[in-house]
């Protein structure tokens, strides 16, 4: 897993991370949702970095 893809992917998720707390904040559910996605989609991302780094060793 290169530098820059742990780097990205932990971005998106601590983005995730702040629009999941501003809907709360808000009381906007769409925003939440969103924010709860980005973060899935970050997580799936270094989940599959992690099997490429392993089928690698």
């Amino acid at each position: 897993m290169g530098l820059d893809d742990k780097i990205g992917n932990k971005g998106d998720e601590l983005k995730g991370k702040a629009k999941e707390a501003t809907g709360k904040a808000t009381d906007d559910e769409r925003l939440e949702a969103e924010g709860k996605g980005d973060q899935t989609g970050a997580n799936l991302k270094q989940a599959g970095e992690k099997v490429k780094d392993a089928f690698k060793s």
